[in-house]
């Protein structure tokens, strides 16, 4: 990995992170080492951005001249009626997390559904026709029951709201003749029956994630899980923790007691990022260097 500090020109090309907030954001580092690796005159920056001026945002992302950037929450939703062009996966899951702007007009991509299948391939875990299990139903989710779904998995979707994981299950049946979706309550007796013969589970809420202000004043929460310590873990089933913050969750570690095989996200948030980096650049991504700075920045292995 190249460790030259890079001096910012009046040709660099620009891209970055919209948010609301983006200090937290591993993504900075990890493009910007990506960039400095292949000698490209790029540079990646967080911009926090209300959520009330995400249009004004996207206007002078466009004036200024940047060459795209991603999208981060709260935002992801509000850019699809703006962009002026959608892909199909961005239409389908209802959320743009990466724009490619080019000749003053934006294309809105979801780059989250590919990472995330990128990353069950770095696990060994081949998803098609598997039975998944998803935990949640948020934004998180549709990236990842989109994914399953092209993929004519059987997947039930469990969520505190058991009303939003049945309209998601319904949205995207029609993905593919042969997925199966379901939703249901996110309560021990529907994950216990859910789990049998299951090979893969995802969690895609936010319980277990360390929060941005301390680890020490958020130690009750980053302790939770969403699995009931009273439901035992399928022991034949894929883990797959979308948080990456901290590497090792108390799921995982739900998971791994059991004798399950477990990974948290961050194979999925650097093969989402190596995407995007291809999108703007033309070049193919150094997955290793960008995930080598997330780990020098996340710690863990």
């Amino acid at each position: 990995m190249s460790t030259s500090r890079h001096i910012i020109r009046g040709s660099t090309q620009v891209v970055g992170l919209i948010g609301w907030p983006v200090e937290h954001s591993v993504s900075p580092p990890m493009h910007n080492a990506a960039f400095a690796e292949l000698g490209l005159d790029w540079c990646y920056v967080p911009l926090p951005v209300h959520p009330d001026r995400v249009p004004e945002a996207l206007l002078g992302a466009v004036a200024l001249g940047l060459r795209g950037f991603n999208a981060t929450v709260p935002h992801k939703e509000a850019l699809v009626p703006l962009v002026d062009t959608l892909t199909d996966a961005a239409r389908a899951i209802g959320a743009v997390n990466t724009v490619l702007l080019k000749d003053g007009k934006a294309v809105g991509h979801n780059t989250d559904a590919g990472g995330f299948l990128r990353a069950l391939n770095d696990a060994g875990f081949d998803p098609q026709g598997c039975s998944a299990l998803v935990l949640g139903a948020g934004g998180a989710a549709r990236a990842v029951v989109y994914a399953l779904a092209t993929s004519h998995a059987r997947v039930t979707i469990l969520n505190r709201t058991p009303t939003k994981a049945i309209a998601l299950a319904a949205e995207f049946s029609p993905v593919s003749p042969r997925a199966r979706l379901q939703g249901g309550p996110l309560d021990e007796s529907p994950i216990q029956q859910a789990s049998l013969g299951v090979n893969l589970v995802v969690n895609t809420t936010p319980l277990g994630m360390w929060t941005r202000s301390s680890r020490i004043a958020d130690a009750e929460h980053d302790e939770i899980s969403p699995w009931p310590e009273t439901v035992p873990f399928p022991r034949e089933a894929l883990l797959m923790d979308l948080i990456y913050n901290p590497r090792e969750t108390p799921l995982m570690r739900q998971a791994l007691q059991a004798g399950a095989r477990a990974c948290d996200g961050l194979s999925m948030l650097v093969h989402q990022g190596a995407e995007a980096f291809t999108l703007w650049t033309g070049q193919d991504a150094p997955v290793d260097v960008m995930m080598a700075a997330c780990v020098a920045i996340l710690g863990g292995e």
